[in-house]
């Protein structure tokens, strides 16, 4: 529904890659793979495979607070993006490295400049923070 109350059309999406992309548009798979990459597991995980290979256990350590299901499902989700390489390594007990794929790497590039701007502006929302609160 629009502002004047007119029924708004529904909007496409590039299914068949002939259309371009909208994540705006309720069923476009943009908006799941944008959901995964900037929810909170997905960015952090990202993140923390920006600079080497890791293992799930390093992950899980490095990513405080995340549960082991979690993080399973995030890189679950990320690998089937195309964003993370899981290699499973033919060793006893087997060993399982992720890494980030090209795709994964120019994302997450993407996506540290929003996490360095974020901590950097952190005094800023603590301010704002304190303030909304005290005028309540």
């Amino acid at each position: 529904m629009t502002i004047d109350g007119t029924q708004e059309a529904p909007r496409d999406c590039a299914l068949d890659g002939q259309l371009p992309f909208d994540v705006f548009a309720r069923n476009c798979p943009s908006r799941d793979t944008l959901g995964h990459v900037t929810g909170r597991w997905g960015s952090l995980t990202l993140g923390a495979l920006r600079e080497d290979t890791l293992r799930f256990n390093e992950l899980r350590r490095r990513v405080e607070g995340v549960s082991e299901k979690m993080l399973s499902q995030t890189l679950h989700a990320l690998e089937r993006d195309g964003l993370v390489h899981r290699e499973a390594q033919p060793t006893n007990p087997p060993r399982v490295d992720y890494r980030l794929t090209p795709l994964g790497q120019d994302i997450t590039k993407r996506l540290m400049g929003l996490i360095d701007l974020v901590e950097a502006r952190m005094p800023d929302v603590l301010a704002a923070r304190k303030s909304y609160d005290g005028g309540r």
